[in-house]
């Protein structure tokens, strides 16, 4: 069993040869994404004039499609493995984006929508269980953590270019930049197609050897009862968090504190700092804590978050409103922090070999259920003027969600919760002196 690592150096050391390639393209990958996902709605209501209420339902049918297909997604990652399913969803992501490139009316680009949302539903359980399948032991948190500031990486700097090139009385400044989201999808195919063809879950694996298919099923997962508050805790997390950056945020920024499209790209880059430059660091402070705990406090610090973008539609147009929508986006990113860490690492450790997919599959059901009731309820909220209500509703979320993590932690065991026992913490200790220690190439 690997074991967490106490630097940016050991834990690179540590990882397997198949690790260090699944976190090879993330940043390639996710600057696609980082150039539309804080302009989609932009691209939608502003470019190509639909209604503020429609552009949400649109947005919307991501997450609807994602939850319909998340679940038959999970149930092909346990019989014919991760890799196959991942290769399916970025075909469908390259065709998604094309159509929503060149969409004009709400019909074409809900095509566009449909198929990135397959993509999402389907690639979530495959990509967590080919990392679980990949990576073991304690290592599978700070992986999560590591893999998840890369990915906000691309972001980050996706969302500084489309802030500077994107032009909301120009479609053709969006339909470029979807088409550069289509194309570095290509870079995890050729790796999936190449390097990590060899690549199997541990139940596709024991298919090609004969083995059974997993014999346990939904029904019997959702029947657990740490499963059903953990389902609870990431939809609500999902409603109050990504749901509303893709769609509530932007919405807010642009029509409520009235700042640019620039202010909203540099918004998503202080976002992606934050991450990058702390997540090893939180890593760090939460070893060894319990995860629900973590949750926790990462749940009062997004209702700050929340509160300082209300303050900011208090004085829309001005450098204050700048100021909030930029601080918000900080505060929000030290919580996401210690959420994307803990979430995964604890699905993954109540799941075994052979219910990785479906396990994931549940947590993805969550995340795009609270993707899809997320959007509608900004569009609406914001659509009639109710900022002030929607500000209200997110900050009483981020307390429900204090609730549900209280309740969950008297459902799972301390190991899946986190805490460390003492063969792990005494194996640590002596890793941290042998990482002090130099070896005979750094005194070369």
């Amino acid at each position: 069993m690997r074991r967490v690592t106490t630097s940016m150096r050991g834990f690179w050391r540590a990882l397997p040869t198949e690790g260090r390639w699944l976190l090879s393209t993330v940043v390639i990958q996710t600057f696609g994404r980082g150039l539309t996902l804080p302009f989609t709605i932009i691209y939608l209501h502003e470019a190509r004039g639909f209604d503020l209420g429609v552009s949400g339902v649109l947005m919307s049918l991501i997450a609807v499609v994602g939850l319909i297909v998340t679940g038959p997604g999970g149930t092909l990652v346990d019989r014919f493995g991760a890799r196959a399913v991942l290769l399916t969803g970025l075909a469908s992501m390259i065709v998604g984006c094309t159509v929503l490139a060149f969409a004009t009316v709400p019909v074409v680009a809900a095509v566009g929508l449909v198929l990135i949302g397959v993509n999402f539903g389907v690639s979530f359980p495959a990509i967590n269980a080919l990392i679980a399948t990949v990576v073991d032991g304690d290592l599978r948190q700070q992986y999560f953590g590591v893999n998840f500031a890369l990915v906000n990486l691309g972001i980050g700097v996706g969302g500084i270019v489309g802030g500077f090139f994107v032009n909301a009385d120009d479609p053709a400044t969006f339909t470029t930049i979807f088409l550069i989201d289509a194309l570095t999808c290509l870079a995890p195919m050729a790796l999936l197609l190449g390097p990590l063809r060899h690549v199997h879950t541990h139940v596709a694996a024991d298919a090609e050897g004969g083995g059974e298919a997993p014999a346990i099923g939904y029904r019997e997962i959702l029947r657990r009862p740490a499963v059903l508050w953990l389902t609870g805790l990431t939809f609500l997390a999902m409603f109050i968090g990504y749901g509303q950056l893709e769609a509530g945020f932007p919405a807010y920024a642009r029509q409520v504190a009235e700042v640019s499209t620039q202010v909203v790209g540099f918004a998503f880059a202080v976002n992606t700092a934050v991450i990058v430059l702390l997540q090893f660091t939180v890593l760090r402070l939460i070893r060894g804590h319990r995860r629900t705990r973590v949750m926790q406090v990462m749940a009062l610090v997004w209702a700050v978050a929340w509160l300082i973008l209300g303050g900011a539609g208090l004085l829309p147009g001005s450098v204050a409103a700048v100021v909030g929508v930029l601080a918000f986006m900080g505060v929000f990113a030290f919580g996401e922090t210690m959420l994307q860490p803990t979430v995964p690492a604890v699905v993954n450790d109540l799941a075994t070999d052979r219910t990785r997919g479906r396990y994931n599959a549940v947590s993805s059901a969550a995340f795009q259920a609270g993707a899809i009731t997320g959007p509608i309820a900004a569009g609406l909220l914001l659509g009639h003027a109710l900022d002030g209500w929607f500000i209200a509703v997110i900050v009483t979320g981020c307390l429900g969600i204090v609730v549900l993590a209280i309740a969950l932690e008297r459902r799972i065991s301390p190991q899946v919760n986190g805490v460390l026992v003492e063969g792990d913490a005494d194996a640590d200790a002596d890793e941290t002196r042998s990482l002090a220690e130099p070896t005979g190439d750094d005194r070369a």
